[in-house]
């Protein structure tokens, strides 16, 4: 049975970078190790987060962080930012193919990256808007914010892969 977090009837704390605990007042029960995720991560940043169990089922859902009590708002808000962190890759530096295997190297605003994709089709998506958000091996995301504006090199690695 999922529970229904409507405002400030939970305090939420830090466990470990994008993992939280959640102390019930009323029931005076504490479940650990959860992990929030957001149920519209494009639309609805500050509504309906999931809390997940350490098997993936959702144990609560949180309908509104902003009725939350200021710390566990705060910390809800770094555990989502950490896990929902995505770099965004300025420009390609090299990518190489073996046994179907292509292996990017990427500069990103939080440096230089490499990465493997094992399908591109299914891992790197174009959206309409330029924007093309990638998924690798190890299910870490990037996202181009507009491949258009990217350098020429750059371009040309990526546009067989769109």
């Amino acid at each position: 049975m999922i529970t229904y977090i409507d405002g400030p009837e939970v305090r939420i704390t830090e466990n470990d970078g994008i993992f939280v605990d959640v102390e019930f007042f009323h029931s005076k029960e504490k479940i650990t190790g959860l992990e929030p995720r957001r149920l519209f991560p494009r639309s609805g940043m500050d509504r309906y987060i999931a809390l997940m169990d350490s098997e993936g089922e959702q144990v609560a859902v949180i309908r509104n962080a902003a009725g939350l009590m200021e710390e566990s708002r705060k910390v809800l808000s770094r555990a989502l930012e950490e896990y929902y962190m995505i770099p965004r890759i300025l420009r390609f530096i090299k990518m190489t193919e073996k046994f179907k295997i292509w292996m990017w190297t990427a500069e990103t605003d939080r440096g230089i990256i490499t990465f493997e994709i094992r399908n591109h089709i299914a891992s790197v998506k174009p959206l309409y808007d330029g924007r093309v958000l990638i998924r690798d091996a190890n299910d870490n995301r990037y996202e181009i914010p507009d491949y258009r504006k990217l350098d020429k090199k750059s371009r040309t690695m990526l546009m067989p892969k769109l």
